[in-house]
């Protein structure tokens, strides 16, 4: 039974959230190379701009804004799963190396592969899925033993060398291609939001529609998970299966996202952590909180390193990085 108090502070939380997130997108939209004055915002919104203005607004900055709240919010929860299923605090999609295994996956298609322009923004998402689910397989088969079950410290060290060996396979790969095409994979590694476009939200919202209620719903699953398994196997709950499903999801949730914005490490780390010192460590109630808080991270970081360096900016996985590395490290030392 959670404390009407405890569920009340949620919702506040969740309601200022909500407000920053408002905030950072009305403060992109108004913002970047192409002149779109604030006061011109609400009129071109309502079609009352001119076409330069509807165009920079609907076909440049709202897509990216878009794509990189959602994007952000998915690492975010797929960050919230693995902590969870392993019970380890440093658990995330871009340091146990499953963002690079789905970038490993997108290079070789898009070098390879003959690229159709009205299948590739939907395949995109798929073959990045299937190259973060042979990642993860390879770290639960490696991490896992049958008298020890899952070794949360084990995983963290062979997924940070996992991640290594799969970002140096992409530039091996990319060494002796085509420029055009090693600019692309470039930019993915950076961090980039490069998928900021309407077919790209098209493409990942059936993604996130169907595994974030699946997730709210698997919720009350964590909270048992995260018990000892002799009080898990008590209650009814199948750890071995439960595990496995929520691994898809974490898996899914990460490529859908790193399939459009890039190498992005980090958000699936401190949101989680950020949203559990707000409101403890239930999963129902920090769960929700951590994924508006991966979507603030996300959008703040594209947002400032727009504006930090223009017309290009910063890539977002740089912006995050800086904040997230020292982080880490700090969890380190602290655990």
């Amino acid at each position: 039974m959670i404390h009407p108090s405890v569920i009340q502070k949620q919702r506040i939380i969740i309601f200022i959230l909500l407000i920053l997130i408002s905030i950072v997108v009305v403060i992109g939209m108004g913002m970047g190379y192409s002149s779109l004055s604030y006061d011109r915002l609400i009129p071109t919104i309502f079609g009352q701009g001119t076409f330069k203005e509807e165009f920079v607004l609907f076909s440049i900055r709202l897509p990216r804004i878009i794509i990189t709240l959602l994007s952000g919010m998915a690492l975010a929860l797929s960050g919230s799963i693995l902590q969870g299923i392993t019970g380890n605090d440093l658990a995330d999609p871009g340091i146990l190396g499953i963002n690079s295994g789905a970038g490993v996956a997108v290079t070789v298609y898009f070098l390879f592969f003959p690229i159709n322009a009205e299948t590739f923004v939907f395949l995109i998402p798929i073959m990045a899925f299937f190259g973060a689910l042979a990642t993860a397989f390879i770290l639960y088969l490696l991490s896992y033993s049958k008298n020890e079950g899952l070794n949360p410290t084990k995983l963290v060290l062979i997924g940070v060398g996992c991640s290594t060996a799969l970002s140096g396979l992409m530039i091996v790969l990319i060494s002796a291609t085509e420029r055009q095409k090693v600019a692309f994979i470039a930019k993915w590694l950076a961090g980039s939001i490069w998928g900021a476009d309407w077919p790209f939200i098209w493409a990942i919202i059936p993604w996130l529609a169907v595994l974030i209620p699946f997730t709210f719903y698997k919720a009350n699953r964590l909270n048992i998970l995260s018990l000892n398994e002799p009080v898990a196997i008590g209650l009814g709950i199948s750890i071995e299966r439960e595990r496995i499903q929520l691994l898809l999801t974490a898996v899914a949730l990460a490529a859908s996202a790193v399939s459009v914005t890039g190498g992005i490490a980090f958000v699936g780390l401190m949101a989680p952590h950020i949203a559990r010192s707000l409101v403890g460590a239930r999963n129902q109630l920090f769960i929700p909180v951590a994924t508006l808080i991966g979507g603030l991270l996300l959008l703040s970081a594209g947002t400032i390193g727009r504006f930090l360096v223009e017309p290009d900016g910063i890539p977002a996985g740089i912006m995050v990085s800086l904040l997230g590395a020292p982080y880490f490290i700090y969890l380190l030392l602290k655990k």
